[in-house]
């Protein structure tokens, strides 16, 4: 047996480009080549196979495509796209790598390129749109990775504190900016040999995205002469970017909710005579009146007119709110666009990495997103730190939208050295005020931190095994000043005490099987609404109109109250961040904390909020049967009997986000699960929420559905002798062979099997969450 690069079989009969693929009894693929730039080709051959339609509509959002085969609903992301320049953003990145870097990308771009045209002949997907397997360029990767990332951080909040102050008045900009789970983020920890079972580290934790179908992140093995990777990989991106395990060292990452995106008000004109040649718009900036970029492009519309779009980019950055015809204009700047870099050459620097001072060094050009990141390796070595690019600037760029004609907001530089702090029996990283404090506004509530914290404190000989109790431990501690509230209530009718009573009896666990947990989130629901319709909080509804020409809707209301740069109302990509309901719900414990404002009666709100319930009958099914998963997909479409329910919720560690006030499925989840060993790479454990294949038919689409559900995890299988080797034309169909990878799990949960999740079928394509969301996936 094996479980490094050489065999004991002697010479070996490799195929396309000196590479061969293995697969587990996952149907995940092991890739082994010959070198590192013959790996690079079979990963993008891999992903071509195992994932065509995802990536090529990947490719067609940094484009700003997805309208011509997807239809108007996807305009609003076309929109942006092309404002934002994305693709043109990714080729300067590209342009700027190493020359190392650049070869090994385009290594990977010729194998996706060289599977594509079999990868769509194998996803229905394709003939059901019409759509042909396109050509990827060396700097697709990259675009990919912008148009992934690009709302990350979540700019548009600064929108909504300007509409906040404006209707509310300047003392109440942050009256939403506290913190909460309203941009994305993950959950990661490192336990250190003292409080493990083998002595040696263990890193575990799940990154919280939203839940597409198939899922943004692919298990894989990387190996070659110069290393041997698991990890979880990017579709149509090479390398492992976030998560690792080279056998010697493994890395993570959380979102770092760090601000370094920046939105400047813009007043633009059109030139007048000598002032420049036809169609020349000029910006006002600090030292007066400049020439911006500008040019026009058509987005294509399957079955409607072609939309063109001008696009405009000031000395700041590109313009994506209003123009030259509008008193004002927004531009948003970002270090990829600054800096023509995005950290890419990490990338292969990671694969290669033997020790945490190799992730610490390669980790030290990275850009974008920033992130924290925690790393161990089987000398002794521990890693925590911050990593990306933060610009210094005023401490207003990271408030709100700034005047780009006054001096004072422009970047002086990035902050640096980045924290590292020290790792000391355990480390947390799960959004919270943490390393990257001084960086950012807005961070997740302390809640999902410190219940991991006191879960890995109370207990040592940790396993891998054993971190599925934390991945899944579903306590709701946010819920706090809702049922102090409800505690203070007094003369309420009698069913409304009822349910006072059994609320208060409640756990506070958002178990999949608890009724209680279903009736707490119908009194949140009822609360929220309440408070979206007082008198103190309604000037800030109907936002959510989205402009002319940028998705379907109609104008703002109320004009006279709206802002210079959005007086026909805010591009649709926007429009999710502008939301009265959502924002309440997020930052409802806050709120009732003491964050509303005085004319606001919390316990009234309260009151008629448990009358309302408990008149309409306090519902009694399971947590688990509402709180129903909703995931993203291209092409939307409802399985039979629907997708299943889940335990959890958005300030439980068990994140599945639902959005209070809207609805109790969820969007945004454990787009995976993992644990590294450092003890024996073997002993680790992953899962996605779907599978490792993203073709409709194919087995291995939807078999770790069922152990996603759960809680469980598959193990990492690293010994080719108990793989599969994958015919060299690739796969036939089925996945893959199965190896004789064990599978957790019962009777239904089989590889390759349906999985037994409420009805749910492999190959029978998903709906998209409540307020279908455009190829973006834009809501915060």
């Amino acid at each position: 047996m094996s479980d490094d690069f050489g065999t004991d079989d002697g010479a070996r009969d490799t195929g396309p480009g000196g590479a061969e693929v293995y697969r587990d009894a996952w149907g995940i693929p092991h890739l082994r080549a010959t070198d590192t730039l013959a790996l690079a080709r079979a990963q993008g051959r891999n992903a071509a196979l195992d994932r065509a339609w995802q990536i090529e509509v990947e490719r067609h959002r940094c484009q700003g495509t997805t309208a011509a085969f997807l239809g108007a609903e996807a305009v609003g992301w076309d929109v942006f796209a092309r404002q934002m320049r994305l693709a043109d953003t990714a080729r300067r990145c590209f342009d700027r790598l190493s020359p190392a870097t650049r070869a090994w990308i385009t290594a990977y771009v010729e194998g996706v390129n060289a599977g594509l045209p079999q990868g769509a002949r194998r996803d229905p997907q394709f003939a059901a749109t019409g759509l042909a397997a396109g050509r990827w360029e060396p700097w697709t990767p990259l675009g990919v990775w912008l148009s992934t990332h690009i709302l990350f951080a979540g700019f548009p909040t600064k929108l909504w504190r300007e509409e906040v102050a404006r209707r509310l008045g300047e003392d109440a900009a942050e009256l939403f900016a506290t913190d909460g789970p309203a941009t994305s983020g993950s959950n990661g920890w490192l336990v250190t040999g003292e409080r493990t079972a083998t002595g040696a580290p263990l890193i575990a934790g799940d990154p919280h995205r939203f839940i597409e179908d198939p899922g943004v992140y692919q298990q894989i093995r990387l190996a070659c002469p110069e290393y041997d990777v698991v990890g979880l990989a990017v579709p149509g991106v090479p390398g492992l970017a976030h998560f690792g395990h080279t056998g010697t060292v493994a890395w993570a990452i959380t979102n770092a909710m760090a601000d370094y995106q920046d939105l400047y008000r813009e007043r633009l004109r059109r030139a007048g005579d000598g002032e420049g040649g036809p169609g020349t718009v000029l910006a006002l900036g600090p030292d007066g009146w400049r020439p911006a970029a500008r040019h026009t492009e058509t987005v294509e519309v399957a079955g409607g007119d072609p939309v063109t779009v001008e696009v405009i980019e000031t000395e700041r950055g590109p313009v994506i709110i209003g123009g030259p015809d509008r008193a004002e204009a927004i531009s948003l700047r970002h270090p990829p666009r600054v800096g023509a870099g995005l950290g890419f050459d990490a990338l292969p620097a990671l694969l290669a990495a033997t020790t945490v001072a190799d992730v610490d060094r390669a980790l030290d050009g990275w850009v974008e997103p920033v992130n924290v990141v925690l790393a161990a390796d089987t000398a002794g070595g521990l890693l925590h730190r911050v990593a990306g690019y933060v610009p210094r600037r005023h401490r207003d760029n990271l408030l709100r939208t700034v005047p780009a004609w006054e001096p004072g907001h422009a970047w002086r530089g990035a902050h640096g050295p980045l924290p590292h702090p020290p790792v000391d029996g355990v480390a947390v990283m799960a959004n919270e005020r943490g390393p990257a404090a001084p960086y950012g506004i807005e961070f997740a509530p302390p809640h999902r931190a410190a219940r991991i914290r006191e879960l890995l404190e109370g207990a040592t000989g940790w396993t891998a095994p054993g971190m599925a109790a934390v991945h899944t431990d579903t306590r709701l501690d946010s819920a706090g000043p809702l049922l102090a509230l409800l505690a203070g209530l007094d003369g309420l009718t009698p069913a409304a005490a009822g349910l006072r009573d059994r609320l208060l009896r409640w756990d506070r666990r958002m178990a999949a099987d608890s009724g209680d947990a279903t009736a707490f989130a119908a009194v949140r629901t009822a609360v929220v609404r309440h408070l979206a319709a007082h008198p103190a909080l309604a000037p800030l509804a109907g936002l959510t109109r989205p402009a002319p020409g940028t998705g379907d809707g109609e104008p703002a209301v109320d004009p006279d109250r709206a802002q210079p740069w959005a007086a026909g109302g805010y591009p649709e990509v926007f429009l999710p961040w502008l939301a009265l309901t959502p924002r309440i719900g997020y930052a409802l414990e806050g709120l009732l904390g003491g964050g509303l404002p005085p004319s606001v009666d919390r316990a009234a709100v309260v009151r008629a909020a448990v009358e309302e319930v408990a008149a309409a009958g306090a519902p009694t099914q399971p947590w688990g049967e509402v709180h129903r998963i909703a995931p993203w997909q291209a092409l939307p479409e409802e399985p039979d009997g629907g997708w299943p329910g889940v335990a959890g919720d958005h300030d439980c560690v068990l994140a599945t986000s639902s959005v209070p006030g809207v609805t109790d499925r969820f969007a945004r989840g454990p787009a995976a699960r993992y644990v590294w060993d450092l003890a024996d790479r073997e002993q680790s454990r992953w899962v996605v929420p779907f599978g490792a294949s993203g073709v409709p038919g194919d087995p291995h689409r939807r078999d770790q559905l069922a152990l996603w559900l759960r809680g469980e995890l598959a193990p990492v299988v690293t010994d080719w002798d108990r793989l599969t080797r994958e015919p060299a034309d690739g796969p036939d169909g089925s996945g893959g062979g199965a190896g004789e990878g064990t599978a957790p799990g019962d009777a239904g949960t089989t590889p390759g099997g349906t999985g037994g999740a409420s009805g749910t079928e492999p190959g029978v394509p998903g709906t998209a969450p409540d307020g279908r969301r455009a190829p973006g996936r834009t809501t915060p």
